[in-house]
């Protein structure tokens, strides 16, 4: 697996935290240098180390936000 780089931009906040420590984030990141996007992932407590998560463009979180305005949450379960 090659190197890569990122950057944490902003930290927006943390959507949950599991038993071991980790807390899955929502932050802005640049990735190997690149523009920054919304980025959803688990990090451990330093950010040295993290899990899969998602990435999303300015376009497509714009998209995200929308479709959960229209959402009814009664239908994901707790």
């Amino acid at each position: 697996m090659s190197d890569f780089k990122f950057e944490i931009v902003k930290k927006i906040g943390v959507l949950s935290e599991s038993s071991n420590g980790w807390k899955k984030e929502l932050n802005i990141i640049s990735w190997n240098e690149r523009k920054p996007k919304l980025d959803i992932r688990d990090w451990d407590e330093n950010h040295e180390r993290m899990g899969k998560g998602i990435t999303l463009t300015r376009e497509e979180a714009e998209n995200l936000k929308e479709l959960l305005k229209e959402m009814n949450m009664a239908d994901i379960e707790s």
